[in-house]
């Protein structure tokens, strides 16, 4: 550690000794060499870049990121899901309602729901959770984005002025994401969490994509996404198991609740796939996924094991169950098929 906080210097000892001293003032032990870094690399920026556009960039985003760090850091223990769907859609039509419905059902059962805080379906969202159950992180437009009216905390209220911290903070702060029929943004959004789980810069985690009895949104654009990136090999079919389309409330509940049935969580340890279950499988299900999955596999076997010692120092689950695997870092849909046979254990 020593080592990489030396080389990693402004290069002028008075500035160098000035950091280290704030740095001392502000942080933890073990949260000391992180800053140190990031005021090292401010200083940098102020000394190298004589454009006020980057420096307004860079500060803007890490007073967004700061707050919102805050504003959810007491509730990380608790799964959240983030509703995405159409700032235009009418509280009369058949999206809104089953937004409204799934919020209700979720919040209902402890979980806590987090919207982009516009009207629509994100309005729908916030309408039906639980007072105090809910999160909104409004975008600052010119128009259309005004933050809804069923926002019970206003404390839980973030204001972005960029799409990729408020983007950024969907996906870190949420552990399941519902999307409903919508326009540009809606889209963008859903395939940017595709993307992210299928290339492992996002943890596992159910996408699930909602359509109400009578729509064919999803449904259609399930057909494109078959006939013009599986067909032509854009994608791989298994990578279709990262999604999954339902038309009523009680299906999709049903499947963020399954997905997290024995699955825990993940991590990567010295090379290995850590994943974290909620109680031991049986050996009849781990000879089935050490037979079937052979071909995510570098090396060796799937195989029950005890935490890391990485995890027992930084105190992450130390009483769950675990497997361990060399996964290839690639077939995230085969990763998902696995997750699904320890899920029906």
């Amino acid at each position: 550690m020593d080592k990489i906080l030396k080389d990693y210097e402004v290069g002028d000892q008075v500035i160098d000794d000035l950091i280290a001293q704030l740095t001392q003032k502000s942080a933890t032990p073990e949260t000391e060499h992180l800053l140190r870094e990031i005021l090292t690399t401010n200083v940098k920026l102020g000394r190298e870049s004589a454009d006020k556009g980057d420096l307004k960039l860079v500060n803007n985003t890490l007073k967004e990121l700061r707050y919102s760090f805050k504003i959810f850091s007491p509730y990380r223990e608790v799964k959240k899901v983030i509703i995405f769907g159409s700032a235009r859609s009418k509280n009369s039509s058949a999206e809104y309602k089953m937004a409204e419905e799934f919020s209700r059902r979720l919040t209902e059962k402890g979980y806590m729901i987090v919207t982009g805080g516009g009207p629509g379906v994100m309005e729908a969202g916030n309408k039906g959770a639980k007072t105090g159950r809910e999160f909104a992180l409004n975008i600052r437009l010119p128009f259309e984005q005004k933050p809804n009216p069923y926002i019970d905390e206003k404390d839980k209220i973030i204001n972005f002025k960029y799409f990729f911290t408020r983007k950024l903070i969907f996906v870190k702060e949420t552990d399941a994401t519902a999307l409903f029929p919508g326009g540009f943004g809606t889209l963008d959004e859903g395939f940017e969490m595709i993307t992210l789980v299928q290339t492992g810069k996002s943890r596992p985690r159910p996408i699930i994509l909602m359509e109400p009895k009578g729509s064919s949104y999803w449904s259609n654009w399930m057909k494109f996404v078959k006939s013009q990136l599986v067909n032509k090999g854009f994608i791989k079919k298994e990578d279709l198991s990262l999604i999954h389309i339902v038309k009523t409330v009680d299906a999709a509940v049903k499947y963020i609740e399954d997905f997290y049935r024995v699955y825990h969580s993940i991590r990567y340890v010295h090379g290995l796939a850590v994943l974290r279950l909620k109680r031991e499988i049986s050996a009849k299900t781990l000879n089935q996924i050490n037979r079937e999955f052979k071909d995510i596999l570098t090396n060796g076997q799937i195989a029950v094991s005890s935490p890391t010692p990485k995890e027992i120092q930084e105190n992450e689950f130390p009483d769950l169950p675990r497997l361990v695997m060399s996964f290839n870092l690639r077939d995230y849909g085969r990763l998902y098929q696995l997750i699904q046979i320890i899920n029906k254990d």
